[in-house]
């Protein structure tokens, strides 16, 4: 697969602060990589070296074989960036600052005004398109930002919190059109939402401190959980002790937390060892102890748990707290009496950081 975008061991230090130390990764063309880490860990920092807006101290970043330092023009034609708090003239309408953009860019004629056109509708931006920029909402600015970034139909794309200030409509579209470009750009998204990494990227990376800590598929990220693949059941007794020391004796089975039941029922959470499937062996004890069973859950496993883990270096807690706030990402499987056999529904709970 292409590499349109290569990091090599950049390092950036503010005076004494260490911004960026030793980040180095690969984005491919058809990848949507998204950028995780709190507040203050390097991310835009990295992300304005990647696009030659700062310079490294040391390392180096190629876009499409291009040195952003060494061949900084032929680099930049290939990349599109949403910074942080686009810059945008107030003064100016969408229509008069997309000209302006396109024109920087080499656009005349009836060639500028087909990528104008192209870009507004994707980013709906024709309601507004000659309002003053100072009068429009945060949300259709953001979207501008964004259609000055993808104007000139680049080969890469860096943005920096792209929905930030949009209504889940305008979300959603966004979403869809980053995942449509996706096909045959690189792209590096930076968020602090993870329902957006979910929905939109194909992999992520997680940054702190300036080091890299994490990196692969989201789902890949989520095993790193103790949340994946626990399961929490419901039966239908009053005797919840009896139900926990059962399931604990189970093999795969590392732990079971005993939940507060309601009208005659117990719950209970039964976390798996290293993240194994221990569905079928509780099924089965489900099934040989006749239990009145009322609901199954299987869990994915939780970004925002793996998120918090790897960016305070406490990953070991996924596997040992016992008290941690249950709002899983599930499998849900419905029950009708002893054992499974209803409907399966997978359902998701958007997390945030």
């Amino acid at each position: 697969m292409e590499t349109l975008v290569e990091v090599k061991n950049l390092r950036k230090y503010f005076e004494s602060i260490r911004a960026v130390d030793g980040v180095s990764f690969r984005v491919n063309r058809g990848e949507v990589l998204g950028f995780l880490g709190p507040n203050g860990a390097g991310k835009t920092t990295t992300m304005r070296i990647i696009t030659g807006f700062i310079d490294a101290d040391a390392g180096s970043v190629t876009i499409g074989g291009d040195d952003i330092v060494h061949a900084p023009v032929a680099a930049k034609r290939r990349v599109g960036y949403l910074p942080e708090g686009a810059p945008l003239y107030g003064d100016m309408t969408p229509r008069g600052f997309l000209s302006f953009v396109a024109e920087i860019r080499d656009f005349r004629g009836r060639e500028k005004d087909r990528r104008i056109g192209e870009t507004v509708e994707k980013t709906n931006l024709g309601s507004v398109f000659d309002q003053p920029i100072e009068t429009l909402s945060k949300g259709f600015k953001r979207r501008l930002g964004l259609a000055q970034a993808i104007l000139h139909d680049p080969e890469v794309l860096i943005l920096d919190e792209p929905t930030d200030g949009l209504d889940p409509n305008q979300k959603h579209e966004v979403r869809t059109l980053i995942q449509g470009m996706a096909v045959e750009k690189a792209i590096i998204l930076s968020t602090h939402i993870l329902e957006e990494v979910d929905s939109v990227c194909s992999r992520a990376i997680v940054i702190a401190e300036g080091r890299l800590v994490g990196d692969g598929a989201p789902a890949v990220l989520r095993t790193k959980s103790r949340w994946h693949n626990a399961v929490t059941l419901s039966v239908r007794t009053d005797d919840g002790e009896v139900i926990r020391s059962t399931l604990a004796k189970l093999p795969g089975v590392a732990s079971v937390d005993l939940m507060a039941g309601s009208n005659g029922s117990t719950r209970v959470i039964a976390y798996s060892k290293e993240g194994e499937s221990i569905l079928n062996t509780i099924n089965q004890m489900i099934r040989d102890r006749n239990w009145e069973t009322e609901e199954l859950y299987v869990e994915q496993g939780r970004l925002d748990d793996v998120f918090r883990a790897m960016t305070t270096g406490e990953l070991g807690s996924l596997t040992h707290d016992h008290h941690h706030k249950w709002n899983p990402q599930l499998t849900t499987i419905f029950t009708n009496g002893s054992g499974f056999n209803g409907s399966l529904l997978a359902r998701n709970y958007g997390s945030l950081v």
